[in-house]
């Protein structure tokens, strides 16, 4: 938009849309905004829609936290006022903080200490309870030991739930009304880049917007020491993003490719969203950013890409954007390649940094099996 025209349409007097006005809060989820993020991520010219998940009230997790609780609810899986006790490194935590305050029930979100301080401050604040597992599990990590601690808390609370938002076909159902928004926003979509941990937003996103958009290109956007697409399990600074356990919401057959990014590539990026756009968030808007830019330039002039950021800045002001922490950790300076490396299969080898694989697939075999009839 033309400098002037945007002062012109800030200007006191100017005619704006009415804003929203909520009678609850899960009514303010949904309907986020779109930013087109360019430089320094492409030239003049090539570019891509970010899609700002941020703007929910706790991010893109509102919606299945939400979706998820309405759906038991629905079926009886969940009783009135009935505990509801899940795994999360933060952002599930807080569209579960919202659907408790929502529908009556108390909220125990299991984490580790990889978690903020700031986000248990805030869990607490909105009145769920955090239960902070102390030790990883020998096989599973972090993840496997949270998920343990819940079924001990499911086991001492009989009416408990818990949503299982790793293998809940729900969860990937919230994700409707996103690629929803998307179609009314942009019309046609040519590519989409996810960043993928459940699996959840990016199958749900993609089955939808191949509705509309059948030759629609998915970009799975994971880090370096996932396993989720067949790399082995190693410790991760990055959280929101990757797993070290195989959740079965990915639907490894709708993506075209799968990128991994290591943590320096990403404060790199969410540092330079934040300078020059304005918007920024954490690990996984920064890792989608740097491959949504990549494809924005090695894509045909025209290409529409749209790419899903998943939350915004605040959570992650003590690490990705704090100078101290980051040089502790040894993630500043180091800019990205302008190409990622390449790898013909996913465990080809154990990558380190940026990496690119046009060759997805389940690494326990499962859709194999699944089309052969096998359980």
């Amino acid at each position: 938009m033309d400098l002037s025209l945007l002062e012109s349409s800030l200007s006191i007097g100017a005619v704006a849309p009415v804003p929203l006005i909520a009678r609850r809060p899960a009514h303010l989820v949904g309907n986020t905004p779109i930013l087109w993020i360019d430089a320094p991520f492409a030239p003049a010219g090539r570019g891509f829609y970010a899609k700002l998940e941020g703007a929910n009230p706790g991010g893109i997790k509102d919606r299945p936290g939400l979706h998820m609780v309405r759906e038991a609810r629905r079926r009886g899986d969940l009783a009135p006022g009935a505990p509801i006790i899940e795994s999360s490194s933060g952002t599930l935590g807080l569209g579960l903080a919202l659907a408790g305050l929502t529908y009556g029930h108390p909220v125990t979100v299991v984490t580790d200490p990889g978690m903020e301080p700031s986000m248990v401050r805030l869990l607490t604040a909105l009145g769920a309870q955090v239960d902070l597992v102390n030790a990883p599990h020998p096989d599973g990590g972090w993840q496997q030991a949270r998920r343990a601690r819940v079924a001990d808390l499911l086991d001492a609370a009989p009416s408990g739930y818990c949503p299982d938002q790793y293998h809940n076909p729900d969860n990937t159902a919230a994700y409707r009304p996103l690629a929803a928004e998307l179609i009314a926003q942009l019309g046609r979509i040519d590519v989409l880049v996810a960043a993928v941990g459940t699996g959840g937003h990016s199958a749900g996103t993609a089955a939808v917007l191949r509705e509309r958009c059948p030759e629609l290109r998915l970009v799975g956007v994971d880090t370096i020491g996932s396993t989720i697409f067949g790399q082995p399990a190693a410790p991760r600074l990055m959280r929101g993003l990757g797993s070290s356990i195989h959740p079965t919401n990915v639907d490894y057959g709708a993506f075209t490719e799968v990128h991994w990014v290591a943590p320096a590539e990403a404060v790199w990026a969410c540092r330079q969203l934040a300078r020059r756009h304005y918007a920024s968030g954490g690990w996984s808007v920064g890792a989608v950013a740097l491959v949504a830019g990549w494809v924005a330039r090695t894509s045909p002039a025209g290409t529409r890409i749209a790419a899903v950021f998943p939350d915004g800045p605040y959570r992650y002001l003590e690490t990705v954007y704090n100078d101290a922490w980051c040089l502790e950790h040894g993630l500043l300076g180091h800019e990205p390649p302008p190409e990622p490396d390449e790898i013909a299969d996913p465990d080809e080898c154990v990558v380190t940094g940026w990496t690119r694989c046009s060759r997805v697939r389940d690494p326990l075999g499962r859709e194999a099996r699944s089309k052969a009839g096998v359980r």
